[in-house]
């Protein structure tokens, strides 16, 4: 097989059921997405999604719905870029694992985090101590609690209007940020 220097959609498209070549081009990370143009079957190809997924975590958007729902694959994912939570089955985004995974490195992934996860302490703390304002989707009872409110506020002081009515009044909570 030929290697070309550079892959285009065009040479994708023709490679579109060659395995070989497409495991080449997915490992190379300004061509990965290019996944896009390749046939549905290499899309649900096991070992060539996990390859695109471990170069740009973006290409789960790009695997078969077995695959987005496939626990390995969606890990993986996550862990290069956890924003791609938003590709992942449903299932997926309801495990804690790959939930807490995501939230680490982008606390936007609580956004796509099932109900019960957004109510799971652990997911949530880690999800604000990341991004603050994703403070708004958690559940009510844990924005009803004051250490997760305060991590929450601590990262962005915007997160504050999002504090249970009841914690409002929190000496604390309501004098952070303030100067003396």
């Amino acid at each position: 097989m030929e290697v070309l220097e550079e892959y285009t959609k065009e040479s994708v498209m023709e490679h579109e059921k060659d395995k070989q070549y497409l495991l080449a081009m997915v490992q190379k990370r300004p061509y990965t997405l290019l996944i896009d143009f390749a046939s549905a079957e290499m899309k649900d190809d096991k070992e060539l999604m996990l390859q695109a997924v471990k170069t740009v975590g973006g290409a789960l958007e790009f695997a078969s719905d077995r695959l987005k729902d496939d626990y390995e694959v969606v890990l993986e994912a996550v862990k290069k870029e956890g924003w791609v939570i938003c590709y992942a089955s449903e299932r997926l985004r309801n495990e804690k694992e790959i939930v807490l995974t995501a939230v680490k490195s982008d606390g936007q992934g609580l956004y796509y985090a099932s109900q019960s996860l957004r109510d799971d302490e652990e997911v949530v703390l880690t999800a604000v101590q990341n991004k603050g304002l994703i403070f708004k989707y958690a559940s009510r009872r844990i924005r009803g609690m004051k250490e997760i409110a305060l991590a929450a506020i601590k990262n962005d002081i915007r997160a504050k209007s999002y504090v249970d009515e009841f914690l409002q009044d929190d000496e604390e909570i309501k004098n952070f940020g303030k100067t003396e």
